[in-house]
Order: C-alpha cells, then sequence, then structure tokens
C-alpha cells in the first residue's frame, strides 16, 4: 500500500477531506480557528485514511474505489481529524492548569521564608 496508485490517492484526498470537513465545519470541534486547522485536520485524516484500510480491514467489497476500502477509510479520517483536535486541546488544558499551579507556587514559598 505505500506505493499507490494515483486514483487511491486521490479517493484518500476526498475522503479525508469529507472527514475533516465534518470535524470542522460540521461538528466544529475546533483548537485553531482558520483554514490552518482545516487544512491539519485533513493531513492527519489523509495519514488515519491510509492506515485505517491495513489496519481495519476490508469491509463491505462493493464499497471499493480505486483499491481503497470507503469505509474503513471514512472511519480513519474522522477519528484523525478528531483526535487532532483533542489532543491538542488536551495539551493546552495540560499546559494551562501546569502554568496556575507554577503560579501559585512562588507565593507559598515566599510565605514559608517569611515564617
Amino acid at each position: 500500500m505505500i506505493g499507490m496508485h494515483f486514483g487511491a490517492f486521490l479517493t484518500l484526498l476526498v475522503v479525508s477531506l469529507i472527514g475533516a470537513a465534518a470535524i470542522h465545519y460540521g461538528f466544529r470541534y475546533r483548537f485553531l480557528e482558520g483554514i490552518d486547522g482545516f487544512l491539519g485536520k485533513w493531513i492527519v485524516g489523509w495519514v488515519a485514511a491510509w492506515v485505517a484500510s491495513p489496519v481495519l480491514g476490508s469491509w463491505f467489497i462493493r464499497v471499493k474505489i480505486a483499491d481503497v476500502y470507503l469505509i474503513p477509510a471514512l472511519l480513519g479520517a474522522f477519528a484523525g481529524a478528531f483526535m487532532t483536535t483533542a489532543v491538542f486541546k488536551a495539551l493546552a488544558k495540560a499546559r494551562a492548569s501546569g502554568m496556575e499551579s507554577k503560579a501559585a507556587t512562588p507565593v507559598s514559598m515566599h510565605e514559608t521564608k517569611a515564617a
């Protein structure tokens, strides 16, 4: 599957476009608001759709275009686009909570020295 035909590449491109558009514009699940967030989801969705067929298997042989099984590819594209945003939101939340605890640390150290 590493050496793919151009038709398979285009099929994965369209499938990942559908997944990224559904997550970014349909569900409005975003970390970055502009086109950069959408393009990031599209790229990760393409990679996830590419990996999904070998991982999930070949479902519904009749729903196959250019040697790409559409059901696993769609599931992979949606999962990849969703996980991109979920991971970055989790990292931002962890960083924000870590900064709050660091901001409180010098005050508690100052009170300990004064006592």
